[in-house]
């Protein structure tokens, strides 16, 4: 199976009221810095932007920056796209699809129940999420949790009454 590591970050930062972007090759914490199964889905996704960059670089031949080829996100140019890019603009393709506003993190809440929904345990959720303490994930995810066991208890019930 393939895999997509989680390893390297870039933020912005504030320095005496200037902003820059900052890179590492370290991840927030040591639970962050994850391996996770590529979904083929994603895989084509990450691949079709592969080929865009390849595109541009064409066509932008010396105009293109040859800085960051490693990185997923760039513009036509090839330079990073700032970290709060995707954040800022997500508002503005929920409205644009007519769907309900919520925050970009709010996705993460969505990956978790949709998991926990179909059987994957805390455990592992809390290692796809990359929290460091499972306390985190059972804490914030709870409720859900109580909700599976009621529908576990359901089936168990009907399956008795066989």
């Amino acid at each position: 199976m393939k895999t997509i590591t989680i390893q390297h970050t870039v933020i912005e930062v504030s320095v005496e009221g200037t902003y820059i972007t900052v890179e590492k090759d370290r991840t927030k914490n040591k639970s962050s810095h994850r391996f996770l199964p590529l979904v083929v889905a994603f895989e084509e996704l990450l691949l079709q932007l592969k080929e865009q960059q390849e595109r541009d670089r064409y066509q932008y031949k010396n105009s293109y920056c040859t800085d960051y080829l490693d990185y997923i996100y760039l513009d036509k140019l090839g330079h990073r796209i700032k970290p709060g890019y995707i954040t800022q603009h997500f508002p503005l393709v929920l409205e644009r699809h007519k769907l309900r506003q919520i925050r970009y993190h709010d996705l993460r809440h969505s990956c978790a129940s949709l998991l926990l929904a179909n059987g994957v345990s805390m455990k592992k959720i809390q290692d796809w999420l990359g929290h460091s303490d499972f306390s985190t994930t059972a804490n914030i995810y709870a409720h859900l949790d109580v909700s599976t066991k009621i529908t576990s208890a359901h089936a168990m019930s009907e399956r008795l009454q066989l």
